[in-house]
């Protein structure tokens, strides 16, 4: 489907609209580390500009229907400027990461402007070993995890030698703006088609009723599964208070290779090792600040693609959440990673991801002030304690004018009354933690980056004591040019 001009933002997007306020901001982003020397900025512009015709919604600005007749629009900008999104900066020296992490703080400590496409990239000079970096970031409600992988191939190459990008006939030309009253008007043939549509669906069933019963139980068990987790709220935490605009990232360095080596040797996925890793990090952090963990199980928002394949290179949300557990209560690494797996066996064969994806499609047929409250709930701190998002990337080496990506961290969002979010990618063998804390709830997020080394290192000297091998150190990035710089440092915004 192509990303035109005049689309109504789906219900999850307008959710994440909803969601923004002062001190919570929904976009999310990335640290990118390249091997320098870094391009010139009129360079990278023009090498965006080559291929921005490949994303138009990135030259697509936010309409707001009147009196919220109906869900926001993405329309053309008569006003784009490229060299207002793409921005051009450098650290003084000596361009130490830590320098860098302060600076992609403060970025993020920013709202997006509305007025403006909602997204901005920049491009800095001067850090050390020769290298530069990109700061991205992008509203969620343009763009979810697992399609901005896919964006990704738009800015970057497989090879060293940018590749050839076809072009139209024209130049780009902005489309009008739709008035007020045209925006009204599709509102209303929007809520008029509802019962048609409903009434399309009820024919649809009818003709295969086996499988629409099927279908209805299902999501009527899901939705009781989501109503069930909503009655049972997530436990009271130093992570869930009152949060500002302003925040601190640490990131950390993990090899591919070490979750893996944990996954085969106890049966599990790289995704359960993840969660037990962020929860035995968890568990030391809230002793170390005088928590006690005994019985105390955390939930973490774990967002699941509900993206179909032919479906992977749209932008917009295609998201349903589940609440996976991170017992912080157990000692011992190997039962927390085997509890982990037995948890999230249990969600993957329940019906939750199911019912959340159902709420979904009741959302996108309520009015604008009722989809706000609901994605209020959807973010509720009585549903969870903090976001944990996994992103697989692409497994080889990304250029960008031929300078090689080293590192890739992502920045996840910080919703309301959560003040720590956890975002982890892999990328060419590498596993990217990338921890996003508010400013003055999480002072002390450098301690957690040191303790998710720590947890995995357990989990590693487990693991060579059940194959036999003896190994039970963290791989250090020991790979061709990939420097093993300082893993993590505090920054501040």
């Amino acid at each position: 489907m192509a990303q035109e001009h005049g689309d109504r933002l789906t219900a999850i997007d307008a959710g994440f609209l909803a969601q923004e306020g002062p001190n919570a901001h929904m976009h999310v982003g990335a640290v990118m580390i390249f091997d320098g020397p870094a391009p010139a900025y009129e360079e990278l512009a023009e090498h965006v500009r080559g291929r921005l015709h490949l994303v138009p919604r990135f030259r697509q600005k936010l309409a707001f229907p009147p009196l919220e007749t109906g869900r926001p629009l993405w329309v053309d900008d008569p006003s784009f400027n490229l060299e207002y999104h793409v921005r051009d900066t450098a650290l003084p020296a000596p361009g130490a990461e830590a320098q860098l992490r302060a600076l992609a703080a403060r970025v993020h400590s920013q709202a997006l402007d509305r007025s403006k496409p909602l997204w901005e990239m920049w491009l800095v000079h001067g850090l050390e070993s020769g290298r530069f970096a990109l700061i991205s970031k992008t509203h969620h409600a343009l763009v979810d995890g697992i399609s901005g992988v896919d964006l990704a191939t738009v800015l970057f190459d497989p090879g060293p030698t940018p590749a050839e990008v076809p072009h139209g006939d024209s130049a780009w030309r902005p489309r009008g703006s739709p008035s007020g009253i045209d925006m009204v008007g599709r509102g209303v043939r929007g809520l008029v088609r509802l019962p048609f549509d409903a009434t399309a669906r009820a024919i649809g069933a009818a003709a295969r009723p086996g499988e629409a019963l099927h279908a209805t139980r299902e999501a009527l068990e899901g939705l009781g599964e989501v109503v069930w987790a909503g009655l049972n709220p997530a436990p009271s935490t130093p992570f869930n208070v009152e949060i500002g605009p302003h925040r601190r990232l640490v990131w950390v360095r993990h090899e591919l290779a070490d979750f893996k080596r944990v996954k085969d040797a106890f049966g599990t996925t790289v995704n359960d090792v993840v969660l037990a890793v962020v929860a035995g990090a968890l568990q030391k952090f809230l002793q170390a600040r005088g928590v006690r963990t005994e019985g105390l199980e955390l939930r973490a928002l774990v967002p699941v693609s509900i993206r179909a394949r032919d479906e992977h290179h749209q932008l917009g949300n295609r998201l349903a959440a589940m609440r996976g557990p991170l017992p912080v209560y157990i000692e011992d690494p190997v039962a927390r990673l085997r509890v982990v797996k037995q948890a999230m066996d249990g969600l993957k064969e329940s019906k939750q991801a199911v019912g959340a994806e159902m709420l979904t499609g009741v959302q996108s047929l309520a009015p604008p002030t009722i989809l706000a409250q609901a994605s209020r709930l959807n973010f509720s701190t009585r549903l969870f304690n903090l976001l944990v998002t996994n992103v697989p990337g692409p497994q080889f080496p990304l250029y960008v004018l031929g300078r090689r990506l080293r590192d890739l961290f992502p920045v996840a969002f910080l919703p309301k009354g959560h003040a720590l979010a956890v975002a982890i990618m892999s990328y060419d063998g590498g596993m990217d933690f990338g921890l996003l804390g508010d400013y003055d709830a999480m002072p002390d997020l450098e301690q957690l980056g040191e303790l998710l080394d720590e947890s995995l290192a357990e989990l590693l000297a487990a693991a060579g004591a059940a194959t036999g091998n003896g190994r039970s150190s963290v791989s250090t990035r020991a790979r061709t040019s990939r420097p093993r710089t300082s893993s993590r440092a505090t920054t501040e915004a």
